[in-house]
C-alpha cells in the first residue's frame, strides 16, 4: 500500500503558476499540455462571474484534444495566421493559494496579471485574473482547470492566438 502524497507547500503551488506561465512564454507548448490533467479544460469566460462553461458563451472553454489541435496549428508550417509568429510574455503578481483540499489532493490558485500578445507590428494587452485548479497525480502537480477572467471579457476582441 502506498502512503498518501504529501501536501503540496504554498511555495510549490505558487512555482507551478510561475513555471506554467514561462512555458508559454518560451512556447514550449508540448510540455505545457502535459501539465493537464485528461479531463483538464482551459477556460476563459465571456462574463464576469459565469459559473458553468457549458451553460454560457465563454472566449474559451478547450479540452486536452482541443488544445492539442490548437498547439499543432501554432507548429503548422502552413498556418498563415502564424507567419511571423505570435509571442507573448507574461506579468504576474504573487499567486495566492486561495483554497487547499488536501483530503481530496485538491489545491487552487488565483494570480492578477498583464499579458501581452504579439504578431509583427501588432501588439495586444490584456488584463486579468488566472485561477490555477491544481490536483495531485502521484507526485505530480496538474492542472485541473486553467480559468482566465478578462478584466474587459464582454469586449470585442480580434483573434487571441496563443494562451494566457
Amino acid at each position: 500500500m502506498n502512503a498518501p502524497a504529501r501536501s503540496p507547500s504554498d511555495a510549490r503551488l505558487l512555482d507551478f503558476v510561475y513555471d506554467e506561465a514561462a512555458l508559454l512564454d518560451e512556447q514550449r507548448y508540448d510540455a505545457w499540455l502535459e501539465l493537464f490533467t485528461a479531463d483538464g479544460r482551459y477556460w476563459m469566460p465571456l462574463e464576469a462571474g459565469q459559473t458553468d462553461a457549458r451553460l454560457h458563451c465563454s472566449l474559451m472553454y478547450e479540452d486536452p484534444l482541443l488544445l492539442r489541435v490548437r498547439v499543432e496549428r501554432l507548429h503548422g508550417q502552413r498556418t498563415f495566421s502564424q507567419q511571423p509568429p505570435s509571442r507573448c510574455h507574461h506579468l504576474l503578481q504573487q499567486p495566492r493559494v486561495v483554497e487547499r483540499d488536501a483530503a481530496a489532493g485538491v489545491y487552487t490558485c488565483r494570480t492578477a496579471f498583464h499579458y501581452v500578445e504579439t504578431r509583427g507590428d501588432e501588439q495586444t494587452l490584456y488584463a486579468g485574473w488566472a485561477t490555477h485548479t491544481l490536483v495531485l497525480e502521484g507526485e505530480a502537480l496538474r492542472m485541473r482547470l486553467k480559468r482566465v477572467d478578462l478584466v474587459n471579457s464582454d469586449a470585442a476582441f480580434g483573434n487571441i492566438q496563443l494562451f494566457m
